[in-house]
């Protein structure tokens, strides 16, 4: 019990933080102290936990949330190697950060309203790891993506990271609805939304599932207590279960929809990018272990349902969504789009990883990848910070992240230029660092998986390499342009004043933490393995066997990557003069990123918007045009009532009633008292009658 406590401390711990500012520390410098305290001690914990968890016993503890006729849905928490790998991940990754943004963020107005976001960013990652179910798990899926809503447009001032927050926000909705629906069908399946129960060891689904001939059939563990009118029969335990193969390619779609948004895959990836307008500190959270990060973990939760079908189509879009941001980074001038597309090139990496069945080795590039490539965003805020500072020193009109207006920056920034270029190293995959054990795994698996499969399928894994060797140019390129030659700005303005260093310890102290995990030692004792300890402790689908491959892949992978660091070195260093963007076709379609977002807007945001302005005139003048026809109808007819009540049935009123009053008048005249009156009223009354008797007799 003592772990489970010390789970929901791990998570409510970022939340307090969050409540205290907002209701204490509004504008408070106090704040960030506040959220980064928390986020110490939950990191502090998780360590507890993750050792207390790791190749242990599964923990799950679960309690009844609420009922609905028969059906009770449950709440709790799944600790197991996935879940404490993650719940230590986050607050280790985001302690840098929060560290960090004490000073990076330390003049800005918004101080207190952005640790108040960071902190609930943070405690929505964490509860969406360890909570037990599909329903919890999408509610805390949702809070991550409006947190990073609310981050990507913290600077809400400026028009461009308004439009990114909401390029963000609504592209992930289209993911969130793939999710939901997929939710929905595995309940209507199952009858759970447990995700134990459904993808546990024991659990409905296990990777001895397969679709045949129209069916989903797969080996249940337990008695399925779903009802036999959904078209099915429930089954005995033990036994082969078969279901209408049509829901569960569904149900894998809606999935691959919410992994695509929030991971950035093809055809989704497009607002990552764009997501660059919030701080830099932001990007280094949410493109290390939060907001991406759960596409991947998605994956893990639910892998045993996928089946192999489903699993090559993950593979084939993992390994192009990799390939085409990597050739987008080569020739990108800002530079937190150059890491944006390299993040959206690693998170492909682990998708591809998934789908060839390394599922170890995509979650431990998961989890190296976290630590460099955070290193990397925050290096690159410390560049940008300073060049900003010169700008306004000098009272400049250029732009601090254009990479045209750097250089010469390694004499200036000695700490931040070695981290870079340890977080650059780790990002290629070369030895000594962790993101060689992870990625080169990656590429030996996905090289024998190939050759397993033959045909066609060879191109992953080749491509996959083509990749790596990409990434090291744009890598070498990037930290060339940076950090190496003269300082650009010294040449455009010989005049101007330039004052800037590494910062204090709050700057520097998270780049030497970061810098450390992203070296080999943390994973493996020894530096040229594929695989580590972390490996060890999560399964293996593929079926892969030691052989040429594993000792030939490095190799070539490693030969190709120091040919592009040289080519890279000779190409901006030894004839840097001589470089310029030539204006060819494949760089137009680099640098405009294969015109993808371009296509979104000119034809699907455009067609949406004709239909869209189509549907408003459809319902002015046609709608309300009718409803204005039948208001003008109403009235006509309203008017001619009103006018027959008026002249026709008010008019035969007040006729009667002038008739009778006239009447009345003249009987009226004959009641004034006076008797010769009533005398001459008889005899006139006499004579009438009398008249009338004689025509009466008289016919």
């Amino acid at each position: 019990m003592q772990t489970i406590y010390l789970t929901i401390l791990i998570v409510l711990l970022p939340f307090a933080a969050f409540i205290l500012n907002f209701l204490f520390l509004n504008k408070s410098k106090a704040s960030g102290w506040v959220s980064t305290i928390a986020i110490l001690i939950s990191s502090i914990f998780s360590i507890f936990v993750f050792t207390a968890i790791w190749n242990g016993p599964v923990i799950h503890v679960q309690t009844i949330w609420f009922t609905i006729g028969d059906s009770q849905v449950h709440a709790g928490l799944l600790l197991n190697n996935l879940s404490v790998l993650m719940l230590a991940l986050v607050p280790l990754v985001a302690l840098p950060v929060h560290i960090y943004s004490t000073a990076y963020m330390k003049d800005d107005a918004g101080y207190g309203r952005y640790f108040r976001y960071l902190s609930f960013f943070c405690f929505s990652m964490l509860a969406l790891v360890v909570v037990d179910n599909l329903v919890l798990f999408y509610a805390f899926w949702e809070l991550v993506g409006f947190a990073s809503y609310l981050l990507i447009g913290f600077w809400f001032d400026r028009p461009a990271a308004v439009q990114a927050n909401k390029k963000a926000f609504i592209m992930n909705r289209i993911g969130d609805i793939g999710l939901l629906t997929a939710i929905i069908i595995i309940y209507t399946l199952f009858g759970t939304f447990d995700l134990e129960k459904l993808f546990g060891a024991e659990g409905f689904v296990t990777r001895y599932s397969y679709i045949e001939n129209g069916t989903w059939s797969f080996y249940l563990n337990h008695v399925l207590h779903v009802p036999v009118s959904r078209g099915w029969t429930v089954m005995a335990p033990h036994t082969v279960t078969q279901i209408p193969a049509i829901w569960q390619y569904v149900a894998f779609g809606g999935i691959f929809l919410g992994v695509a948004a929030k991971s950035a895959q093809f055809p989704l990836h497009t607002w990552l990018p764009d997501a660059m307008e919030g701080p830099t500190s932001v990007s280094a959270l949410i493109h290390a272990a939060t907001m991406v990060a759960a596409g991947v973990f998605l994956l893990g939760r639910v892998y045993p349902m996928f089946n192999t079908t489903e699993l090559n189509i993950l593979a084939a879009v993992g390994c192009f969504t990799a390939f085409m941001a990597a050739t987008i980074a080569l020739t990108q001038t800002d530079l937190k789009r150059i890491l944006a597309y390299s993040t959206i090139s690693q998170l492909g990496y682990m998708v591809m990883a998934m789908g060839i069945g390394a599922y170890a080795s995509s979650l431990f590039h998961l989890v190296t990848h976290a630590f460099f490539k955070c290193l990397l965003f925050l290096c690159a805020g410390i560049v940008i910070h300073q060049i900003k500072h010169v700008k306004e020193d000098n009272h400049l009109d250029i732009d601090p992240q254009d990479l045209a207006n750097m250089g010469g920056l390694r004499k200036k920034l000695p700490v931040t230029f070695v981290a870079t270029l340890i977080a650059g190293l780790a990002l290629i995959g070369l030895p000594l660092t962790s993101g060689y054990l992870s990625k080169e795994g990656i590429l030996v698996q996905a090289f024998e998986w190939a050759e397993l499969k033959g045909g066609a399928f060879m191109l992953i894994p080749v491509f996959a390499s083509i990749t790596s060797w990409l990434t090291a140019f744009y890598v070498a390129r990037m930290i060339l342009k940076v950090f190496y030659g003269d300082m650009n700005l010294s040449k455009l303005y010989p005049n101007i004043t330039i004052h800037i260093g590494d910062g204090g310890w709050r700057y520097q102290l998270p780049l030497i933490m970061l810098a450390l995990c992203s070296l080999f030692p943390l994973f493996s004792l020894n530096p040229l393995a594929h695989s580590g300890w972390l490996t060890g402790g999560l399964p293996q689908y593929g079926q892969y066997t030691a052989g040429l491959v594993e000792l030939m892949v490095p190799v070539i992978i490693n030969v190709g990557s120091i040919a592009m660091l040289y080519y890279a070195y000779m190409a901006y260093i030894k004839q840097r003069d001589k470089v310029a963007a030539q204006p060819s076709l494949l760089h137009r379609i680099s640098f405009n990123e294969w015109y993808i977002d371009a296509f979104y807007q000119r034809v699907i945001v455009r067609a949406v918007m004709t239909f869209s302005k189509a549907l408003y005139w459809f319902d002015l003048k046609v709608i309300d045009g009718l409803v204005n026809l039948f208001e003008r109808i109403a009235r006509c007819i309203a008017g001619a009532a009103a006018w027959f009540d008026k002249y026709i049935v008010d008019g035969l009123l007040h006729l009667a009633a002038a008739l009778v009053a006239y009447i009345g008048g003249i009987a009226r005249r004959f009641q004034n008292g006076k008797v010769q009156y009533y005398l001459f009223s008889m005899l006139l009354a006499v004579i009438v009658v009398f008249i009338l008797k004689i025509l009466i007799w008289n016919s």
